[in-house]
């Protein structure tokens, strides 16, 4: 084979390569959080009423002792366990709360599920997926009180860092790390 056939094998498998590239979803992009910027969540569980407000991110790196309260936070109330939510999930609503300059907690509807919870809430009818990314410590349902959740989803949008989707009629948005994608 001579040099001018490599060179056509290269640019046809780059091309290749190129294409096969561009149809796999999206996967989250870097957020645009100012580094050495301490990260905090002021965020209340609106199903065990339980409130923390952390610093988890130092400016240099996560905080294990107050990820693990965040993690508390977000288990799965309905069999009382949690799991290691996502640190980029709450890089996420750190960024979505300060582009609405938000004021008061963001308030969780749902953090982790267990797969068994998950499970029982679709055989009930809620419509939730059957590989759901709370079953992955990735998503997270929330709003936050006296920020419209079209703003909220909007901000969400803008980041094109995970899924959104938009639920007005149950009063919140959900957020994750998955690939880039939207609904309502």
């Amino acid at each position: 084979m001579d040099r001018l056939d490599t060179q056509r094998r290269r640019l046809i498998l780059g091309g290749a390569a190129c294409l096969v590239a561009a149809a796999l979803p999206q996967t989250a992009l870097a957020l645009p959080m100012a580094v050495g910027k301490p990260r905090n969540l002021d965020m209340l569980s609106i199903n065990t009423g339980e409130h923390a407000d952390v610093c988890y991110f130092n400016g240099k790196q996560y905080v294990d002792k107050e990820l693990a309260v965040l993690n508390q936070l977000c288990r799965d109330h309905r069999r009382n366990v949690s799991t290691d939510m996502d640190p980029k999930l709450y890089d996420l609503l750190s960024t979505i709360y300060d582009m609405v300059d938000g004021r008061n907690p963001i308030t969780m509807v749902s953090g982790y599920r267990s797969p068994a919870t998950n499970e029982m809430l679709r055989k009930n009818g809620g419509g939730q997926a059957k590989k759901s990314y709370h079953t992955t410590g990735q998503a997270i349902d929330f709003f936050i009180e006296g920020i419209s959740l079209s703003k909220l989803r909007n901000a969400a949008l803008e980041l094109k860092a995970g899924g959104v989707g938009y639920y007005p009629r149950s009063g919140f948005i959900h957020i994750d790390t998955g690939p880039v994608r939207s609904w309502s």
